[in-house]
């Protein structure tokens, strides 16, 4: 009997992750906090063949905890964090024949055209998951709760690709969104 010993979407994403987006130094992170090193997402968000696997795996993930496509109608997030994974997972779903709608989350509202905060397609009314690449102190995924409330929304939890473990959880589940992740800082050895 043969094994099969090619490794796993997840361990594949957990190495793309390490080799990719884990940057040692001292750097400053948007919390202001200084630390040794600095977790770069987009590094993978955008790469090839990381970017596929986050859009099955936090899909997989969702359906874990009762957020699939049959119960959700749309993810997005803050631009930028959130924009590329918004889109994996569209891709991700419509590869499966199901249909998950995203959307980006702009810092402030435009002063022209339609003036929108949240561009895509039309949230008000629908179920969502807000996403982000990682959080550290909640800040990025938070404003994008409330801006897919105040457009109407229902927010049914949030996800983040590496969960830094640094407050973010705690103060978004305050708000009433469970949150979930795919990796801790632990899982990436940098705990």
């Amino acid at each position: 009997m043969t094994h099969d010993l090619s490794p796993t979407p997840r361990e594949q994403l957990l190495d793309l992750i390490r080799t990719l987006a884990v940057v040692h130094g001292k750097v400053t992170l948007s919390s202001g906090r200084e630390a040794d090193y600095y977790v770069d997402l987009r590094r993978v968000t955008l790469h090839h063949r990381a970017a596929p696997l986050i859009g099955h795996l936090l899909l997989d993930r969702l359906e874990e905890v009762g957020l699939g496509t049959a119960e959700i109608d749309a993810v997005g997030g803050l631009t930028l964090g959130a924009d590329p994974v918004a889109t994996a997972l569209l891709h991700a779903a419509a590869s499966r024949g199901q249909d998950l709608d995203a959307f980006v989350v702009r810092k402030e509202a435009k002063a022209h055209g339609m003036q929108r905060r949240v561009e895509g397609p039309d949230i008000a009314g629908r179920k969502v998951v807000i996403l982000e690449d990682t959080s550290t102190t909640g800040g990025s995924p938070i404003a994008a709760i409330e801006a897919a409330r105040e457009a109407g929304a229902e927010v049914l939890g949030a996800a983040v690709i590496v969960d830094r473990a640094t407050g973010a959880q705690a103060k978004i589940e305050a708000l009433g969104v469970p949150y979930h992740y795919l990796f801790s800082l632990t899982d990436l050895g940098l705990a």
